[in-house]
């Protein structure tokens, strides 16, 4: 049973989520990318970039021998450059202005889980984040049934990690506000 919870974490990772969201949008509401290419370009900088992090630990000497923990560590540091890039990339090709709301969402969520996390020594999971993330997105475009069914999805998550005791509750309550802090915030603005 634990191999099962373990797949679900697995094939929920931020990553996966965010293809999941961005295919999503591009589907049903294809104005929030300029074109294809950026609708590309958002696949490679939230996408591609943060997954290369798993398979690339093994090549960086200072995270090699660090297992999960450093695993975790170089993920987020992949997510937040793919995230600087794509803002970057945005402001290059003035992107409009939705598609630098999914760009922000993102670096926003991810430097508030380090903050939390590795400042003020708070744990928060990033995995309850990347799931909420694509969740207020879909708010935000109004894809209501597609939120809905992210929600479905989160509670699997919320379950499998329990489960495997990568997170407590609060772990998990706190890395799901983070992203609609977020969203609130950067919509104010």
């Amino acid at each position: 049973m634990n191999r099962f919870y373990m797949a679900i974490r697995k094939v929920t990772i931020a990553p996966i989520m965010a293809a999941f969201m961005l295919t999503v949008v591009m589907l049903f509401a294809p104005e929030v990318f300029q074109s294809t290419f950026t609708f590309i370009l958002s696949l490679i900088f939230l996408v591609l970039l943060p997954i290369l992090a798993y398979p690339m630990q093994k090549y960086i000497p200072a995270y090699k021998n660090k297992g999960r923990e450093g695993q975790r560590s170089l993920a987020m540091i992949f997510a937040v450059a793919g995230y600087i890039l794509g803002i970057m990339a945005g402001l290059l090709l003035h992107a409009p202005k939705e598609t630098m709301i999914i760009y922000l969402e993102y670096l926003l969520s991810g430097i508030l889980v380090v903050i939390f996390n590795k400042c003020f020594h708070i744990k928060i999971s990033g995995h309850a984040c990347g799931i909420f993330a694509p969740i207020g997105l879909f708010i935000y475009f109004k894809l209501y049934f597609c939120a809905i069914i992210g929600c479905f999805i989160a509670v699997f998550v919320y379950i499998a990690s329990l489960k495997t005791k990568r997170h407590t509750l609060g772990q998990l309550i706190g890395g799901s506000i983070v992203p609609f802090a977020v969203l609130f915030f950067v919509c104010l603005s």
